[in-house]
């Protein structure tokens, strides 16, 4: 979509302030009565006729309002707002008025429906019941209720239950499960992941369950149809989402609507049977038997968000490049190129367009800028210059003239002048290196594209050499992804390429230093290396070309002056011959560059590693004469800023908490140039002296402009960089114009995050969708660190369980469970108040609680410093291993061990491998490796290699065991326990342990996510996106994605049993081990 159509639609959108057809309505409600429709239109709640006509707006808060329902009298709407900073429930008039805030937690609360006349259900990660098994997570949220007038939420269900819909009786509930993560709106995709629907009966006080439908796709939404009997809900039966009807039992199944291409959504009913939906943006009502009707609505309201705001920034710069002189700083703010002095404020806009520009760089001669630019969707590369001679700043500049150099049809960007300033090499389709002429605008290939892989835009790096002849430029060569080597590539375009390193780890980074006569690099061969997955330590070496280079490099300092002292010498003899040549003459002896020459035979013998200690290392960088090396490393907190004199021998902290980001030398004033964490820094390095280089900038600010272009650039790097060229068939154009139409319509992050949601939801892929991090409460409620007791009905909190490690539990307070927590800070905790305010922005402070014992009778206070929710959920975490542990130990009695991988990442492994290997566990017979709920990293290999030990020798020194080889190895039985909430690289350890037949899986089948993701944050940096991009292919030529991993032993946790603490699917683990190990010993 061009932009001056999007402009059109947009001008024609907002005149006369209405909108005949609005579209991207969403989260629609139908009352009781059937006569009105409730829905979240640009963030706030509206109602309409079923019958269609005027819209009426019932909010107009800046906050984004959504998620209605209605009261069953039809009187009433309750719904979600961020007026807080987090969602909250609200209740509002169906006649519109001030909305009652009704819950005050700082996390997200969604309304689910109306338990009855005075109840509302809504979904909330707050705590679940102590008894309870399930993964405690944001994944499976609880259900509370609340009074309509407010108060204290009650646990209405531990379960998750999505969707809730009451039957007549007020107890029997219909709903769909929540199994694990995976984007909502994903669409087509058949997996163990997918969700069903559930019918759940209250009987002898006590709830049942039991799951209605089958189908191995997407089955949710259900709403009860008027005789109870049976029910309606949302199904991909028919491909996309339609509306489907059966009997409890899930016979006569019907499907009432046949829509293709997009999904229904937002399924409700009324009590004479009229259902409401929304579909492609607009709202329908269908009865059964009949066709569906398009609600006709008409909104007339003000538009809140301006088209174009004026901002002054003096902070947010990502990028910078420094001018020649060293007097001006060029910089990338939120997708604009600006140009400030290193001294003053003064700042200058080069750009001013919604598209991103990034990867700047000054001209030789500083009178000129080049940068990619992604305009019309696609990147190029663009060049601002001074057009008038007596001009020389751009700070200050009256006229600068933009052109565009490149013209091809694919992606083209980070542009770099070479030292002559006579060419641009750049980076064409992301990989191949090509170079430039801007005199006849030509272009040829340096190196081909072939001999690299982008797994993010911006990790890729090239660097031209002083005579403008050569390229330094990463090189993976032939399968070496996980091997990058340095490589030195002739810029004329001959296919002349040299792999400088050849080391078999990672070598990067490089630069020219030294004129040209050595380069500088960073390399992990000599660091500590994550025991499990990823990350080293690096270090800085430096490579000599020219031996002479190479022998003075090693001169000791007392050498070192000698020479300088006779090289000074030389320099003034030369300048007076100088002043005796006329100025042409000195003007061409100073443009003269003498032709680099390598000798690659013996570089590498010539290796010095420059960094003492290895670390988690930035930049670098290194003094024109060699004998200083600047560079970022992180030893404690942050990044900080070392010089390392090589002279001396001598390693200084320069500068502390400089941050991380690209230094720049300007030999000019020599001085280092660092951007920051927004700020752009200058710092004397021989004062040890930091400046800010402070700007003031002022940005434009097109809201709708740049939705558009994050929409355009979302979808075009889609077509780049999903796994598959042919994106599973999706037709992807067709969607791109499809859902190109809504944005006129958004106005806020929300809506345009699930609306990119739902455009990447129709890859049927895994790792997409988009995200919206909000700016959330501003104060964060605290918790305590105990389960309370759900049944009490009393005024304060009674405890029922206190949490290891948690604020009671670290310290000696008497607090036992059954304690009464009366007040907190003074103030008492009644019955059915809500607590929580009280709270608010309390973590991490002392706090005095007044406790009552029961037991005693005694009444004393307390102190305790609560903590903040994430600290708490990790406590729920440990307490649920702790039980699985101890569930193993008692049934195998202490036979079998016991081990859950958190995640595919380094802590992980280190956990996994102590408690494997400790004396508590290798002396055992088998080991449950639990990888449920794991969200993914990258650990396959590690641990299949840890379980995969076959014992070879002994070590017996005088008849005494004390060990075995491998000693870093599990050398016993082994099962891996799998769930429908493995995700990613927690599906493919599973796979590799089956693949290379370690031992059994047990548990759920586990969905088909092992595809590497590339998480892209936007102009906007509060929208993330995700695209699948490096798929994983078995021996056999068939990706992972989509193939779901079948375990060998099939076990599912019941709801009923897992609300009580039993876990079938380790006990079936524990009985499948017991079982190998008396094999074992036969």
């Amino acid at each position: 979509m061009k932009t001056s159509l999007f402009l059109a639609a947009l001008a024609a959108f907002t005149t006369a302030g209405a909108t005949e057809n609005p579209l991207w309505m969403r989260h629609c409600s139908i009352s009781p009565d059937g006569s009105t429709i409730a829905f979240c239109y640009k963030g706030d709640i509206y109602t309409v006729p079923s019958t269609g006509g005027n819209a009426r707006q019932l909010t107009t808060n800046p906050a984004y309002d959504t998620h209605p329902i209605w009261s069953p009298d039809g009187q009433q709407i309750a719904f979600a707002s961020s007026r807080q900073g987090s969602m909250d429930i609200y209740i509002v008039s169906k006649d519109g008025g001030i909305p009652k805030r009704l819950t005050t937690h700082s996390g997200n609360e969604t309304p689910v429906t109306f338990s009855d006349a005075t109840h509302i259900l809504f979904k909330a990660n707050l705590m679940p019941d102590a008894t309870d098994l399930s993964f405690p997570s944001a994944q499976f949220p609880q259900v509370y209720e609340i009074s309509t007038q407010g108060g204290r939420p009650q646990l209405y269900s531990s379960l998750p239950m999505e969707d809730i819909s009451v039957a007549q009786d007020g107890t029997t509930l219909l709903y769909h499960d929540q199994k694990g993560y995976e984007d909502p709106w994903r669409k087509h995709h058949t997996s163990s992941i997918t969700r069903d629907i559930w019918i759940s009966k209250k009987e002898n006080n006590e709830r049942t369950y039991r799951k209605v439908t089958s189908f191995n796709g997407e089955d949710r939404n259900p709403i009860w149809s008027n005789d109870n009997q049976s029910f309606y809900y949302l199904s991909e039966k028919s491909g996309s989402f339609n509306i489907f009807k059966c009997n409890l039992d899930g016979s006569n199944e019907m499907q009432l609507t046949h829509h293709t291409q997009h999904p229904v959504r937002f399924l409700s009913s009324s009590q004479n049977g009229l259902l409401c939906y929304g579909y492609d943006g607009e709202i329908y009502t269908v009865k059964e038997g009949q066709q569906p009707q398009k609600v006709t609505i008409h909104i007339v309201t003000d538009q809140t968000e301006n088209e174009l705001a004026h901002q002054i920034k003096s902070s947010g710069a990502t990028e910078i490049a420094v001018s020649p002189n060293g007097k001006e700083v060029a910089f990338i703010l939120h997708g604009d190129v600006f140009v400030t002095s290193t001294e003053y404020k003064t700042t200058k806009q080069i750009t001013d367009t919604p598209e991103q520009e990034r990867s700047i760089d000054f001209a030789p001669d500083g009178r000129s800028i080049v940068y990619a630019s992604e305009r019309n969707g696609l990147w190029q590369i663009y060049q601002s210059t001074l057009t008038k001679e007596e001009e020389k700043l751009f700070t200050y500049a009256t006229d600068i003239k933009e052109e565009q150099l490149t013209h091809s049809q694919v992606t083209s960007f980070q542009p770099q002048y070479s030292p002559d300033g006579k060419q641009i090499a750049f980076l064409e389709n992301r990989t191949t290196l090509r170079v430039l002429n801007l005199k006849d605008k030509s272009v040829r290939t340096a190196m081909d594209g072939k001999y690299e892989y982008s797994y993010s835009d911006g990790d890729q790096w090239f660097q031209w050499s002083p005579d403008s002849k050569w390229l330094l430029c990463g090189y993976i060569g032939t399968g070496g992804w996980n091997n990058n080597d340095v490589a030195l590539v002739n810029a004329s375009g001959n296919g002349e390429i040299h792999n400088l390193t050849e080391s078999g780890y990672t070598d990067s980074n490089a630069k020219w230093v030294l004129d040209g006569k050595a380069m500088i690099w960073e390399s992990d061969r000599a660091g500590y290396r994550s025991h499990g997955s990823w990350g080293a330590e690096s270090d800085v070496y430096i490579m000599f070309f020219d031996l002479e280079a190479y022998e003075r490099f090693r001169l000791s300092k007392e050498e070192f002056a000698l020479v300088k002292e006779k090289e000074d010498k030389e320099k003034e003899e030369d300048k007076q011959d100088d002043k005796k040549k006329d100025k042409k003459e000195k003007s061409e002896k100073d443009k003269e560059v003498t032709p680099l020459t390598f000798d690659l035979e013996n570089c590498r013998d010539r290796v010095i590693r420059l960094t003492v200690n290895s670390s988690h290392l930035g930049d670098a960088v290194l003094s024109p004469d060699g004998d200083k090396l600047y560079y970022q490393a992180s030893f404690e907190d942050g990044a900080d800023l070392w010089v390392h004199d090589l002279k001396e021998q001598k390693t200084e902290l320069l500068l502390k908490d400089i941050g991380y980001g690209s230094m720049t030398y300007n030999k000019e004033n020599k001085q280092l140039f660092l951007c920051s964490n927004g700020g752009i820094k200058k710092i004397d390095v021989e004062k040890n002296k930091t400046d800010n280089v402070s700007f003031e900038a002022i940005f434009n600010y097109r809201p709708y402009e740049e939705r558009e272009y994050i929409f355009n650039h979302v979808w075009q790097q889609v077509l780049d960089k999903f796994y598959v060229a042919d994106l599973h068939g999706t037709d992807w154009k067709f969607y791109r114009e499809s859902y190109a139409r809504f944005l006129p319509h958004i106005n806020n992050n929300y809506d345009f995050q699930e609306m990119l949601s739902e455009l990447l939801g129709e890859l049927n892929g895994s790792h997409t969708g988009a995200r919206y991090y909000a700016p959330g409460a501003t104060l964060s409620t605290a918790c305590l660190g105990v389960f309370f007791d759900n049944s009490y009905e009393g005024d304060g909190l009674k405890i029922q369980e206190i949490i290891a490690k948690g604020p009671f539990a670290v310290k000696k307070t008497d607090v036992t469970a059954g304690c009464i927590i009366e007040k907190i800070d003074g103030e008492p905790i009644l019955k059915d108040t809500d607590y929580y305010p009280m709270l608010e922005g309390k973590a991490g402070k002392n706090i005095q609680l007044s406790i009552y014992n029961p037991q005693n009778g005694k009444r004393f206070p307390v102190t305790i410093k609560p903590i903040s929710a994430g600290e708490q959920n990790e406590l729920l975490y440990k307490r649920w291993v702790k039980r699985n542990e101890k569930m193993v130990e008692t049934l195998s009695g202490g036979r079998i061990a016991y081990v859950h991988v958190k995640g595919m990442d380094s802590p992980s492994f280190r956990n996994v491998y102590s408690e494997l290997l400790s004396d508590r566990n290798r002396n055992k017979e088998a080991v449950i490796v639990d990888t449920r709920h794991n969200g993914g990293g990258w650990l396959h290999d590690d641990l299949a290699t840890l379980l995969s030990g076959k014992e070879y020798q002994r070590f017996v020194p005088r008849g005494q065991y004390i060990g075995s080889d491998p000693f870093n190895k599990w050398l016993k039985p082994s099962c891996v326990m799998i769930c429908e909430d493995n995700y990613s690289n927690a599906h493919g350890f599973p796979w590799v342990y089956k693949e290379l037949k370690i031992g059994k899986l047990i548990g759920a089948p586990v969905p088909g996510t092992m595809t590497a993701v590339w998480w892209e944050r936007q102009i906007d940096p509060t929208i993330v996106f995700g695209i699948p991009q490096v798929g994983c292919m078995d021996m056999r030529g068939q990706y992972m994605e989509n193939k779901q991993l079948e375990p060998d032993i099939k076990v599912y946790n019941s709801p009923e049993k897992s609300l009580k603490g039993e876990d079938e699917q380790l006990a079936a683990a524990v009985k499948e081990m017991l079982k190998e190990a008396d094999a074992q010993k036969k």
